[in-house]
């Protein structure tokens, strides 16, 4: 692979293109939005995602500067900056969009080699701006972007963004209408929504799992770069529709969880017993059941209280048995919200009695998103959808361990995971064990 040098222009602050008070297209503007109790426990949080283009597009800086620009337009509390805000003797958390400042920092930067040429996990630092390790949120912008055009004319789209603005599936959306507007198209396909008193408060079960996992003592972690076959993915799929006598198969997803569970979990045994509990946490999309508008981009992802089981019930069990836990626990979502609150929070209190126990920790708990269905994969600002749709994550301390699924490479023959899940110890176990699943 080529060494390449990128070179980056000065930062410049991309603004709406027109006054979102009064543009026509904004029925209910609020110059402060106050944040939802999905949206509060994500202050601070950083999440990077990038979308790498291999068609060239007419001057892909400045075609995703515009969209951006006019984007930003119905799009405008992602323009604005966190702030105090006092309600009664209640001291919240708000966007206020109308502070000096406000504005998405834009970086244009080029690369001297062909993206064919270069391997982008050596240089996914070099390809994004990133907030500073230490600072107060409440002076930070938002969302930062950054376009990385290599000498082929494909590009890279770097952005960078506090989690409190918007969810996964939320940053899809405002990309994809970023890409329709640069595209031309005089709205965005969908009419976004930020500011909902409809929706539903989170369950008090969702409140104590997230309230635990960030509790947890972090561990030293290795950065690896899976690739899940398509081939093993469809065989466990045949085999789970076989189970349930010609049923329907289970989900991709559902088939990669529980492979890198039962990985994961044979590769870190000598840190636990096999009466040892070993949790599975996902990140599960919630809108529908929290009575959303449709449009909505705020937060409504977040991690569900985990399956549960033993170690040595997960590292000796059967793949279709681990997935029938995880189809069982995706089907309670519903109840989290319909149940009455000490019924809603039994999970939540389970969990409380390991973590009072010492039974949570690096040994027990792996965390599963899936970034396949957030929409990104759709984005198009001119030149087709991406080719490759990449996360970040740092190598280093992590209190959860965790794996990311992408989505799919095109050409490619098996399922992108990034995981940030094992310490270097397990590294070489862990791996093996996916490979012989092969």
């Amino acid at each position: 692979m080529a060494v390449v040098l990128i070179s980056k222009s000065p930062s410049v602050l991309v603004k709406p293109s027109s006054d979102p008070a009064t543009s026509a297209a904004i029925t209910d503007y609020l110059s402060l939005i106050g944040l939802t109790s999905y949206d509060e426990p994500n202050v601070g949080r950083p999440v990077t995602a990038f979308l790498v283009f291999d068609r060239p597009i007419d001057d892909p800086a400045e075609t995703i500067r515009q969209g951006l620009s006019l984007a930003l337009v119905p799009y405008y509390p992602i323009s604005g900056r966190l702030a105090t805000a006092f309600l009664a003797c209640d001291v919240l958390t708000a966007i206020d969009c109308t502070g000096d400042g406000a504005g998405v920092p834009f970086v244009a930067a080029s690369a001297d080699a062909a993206l064919r040429d270069v391997d982008l996990r050596g240089h996914l630092e070099e390809l994004a701006v990133f907030y500073p390790a230490a600072g107060d949120p409440l002076l930070r912008p938002l969302l930062m972007v950054q376009v990385t055009v290599f000498s082929c004319g494909g590009f890279v789209i770097g952005v960078t963004w506090d989690h409190s603005i918007a969810d996964g599936a939320g940053m899809g959306q405002f990309l994809r209408a970023i890409g329709e507007l640069a595209r031309g198209m005089p709205s965005p396909a969908v009419v976004p929504c930020r500011h909902d008193l409809s929706l539903a408060g989170m369950p008090s079960a969702f409140v104590r799992v997230n309230r635990l996992v960030n509790s947890l003592q972090p561990s030293l972690l290795t950065l690896l770069h899976l690739a899940v076959p398509y081939s093993l993915v469809s065989r466990i799929r045949q085999q789970f529709a076989a189970a349930v006598n010609g049923g329907h198969p289970c989900t991709a997803f559902e088939a990669v969880a529980a492979v890198l569970w039962r990985c994961r979990t044979r590769a870190v045994m000598s840190e636990s017993d096999p009466s040892a509990p070993a949790l599975l946490g996902f990140v599960a999309d919630t809108r529908t059941h929290a009575g959303a508008r449709d449009g909505y981009y705020g937060n409504c992802c977040y991690i569900m209280p985990p399956v549960g089981a033993t170690s040595g019930a997960v590292a000796g069990g059967d793949v279709v048995d681990l997935i029938w836990m995880i189809r069982r626990a995706k089907e309670r979502i519903p109840d989290y919200y319909n149940s009455s609150m000490d019924e809603e929070d039994e999970d939540g209190r389970r969990l409380q009695e390991l973590a009072d126990a010492g039974l949570l920790g690096y040994g027990n708990m792996l965390g599963v998103s899936c970034w396949r269905n957030l929409g990104m994969d759709k984005v198009d600002f001119g030149g087709g959808t991406p080719a490759r749709v990449m996360g970040y994550m740092k190598e280093g301390m992590g209190r959860l361990p965790c794996c990311v699924c992408l989505p799919c490479e095109d050409g490619g023959d098996s399922f992108s995971v990034t995981s940030l899940c094992v310490k270097e110890e397990h590294a070489g176990a862990f791996l093996r064990e996916l490979a012989s699943l092969a």
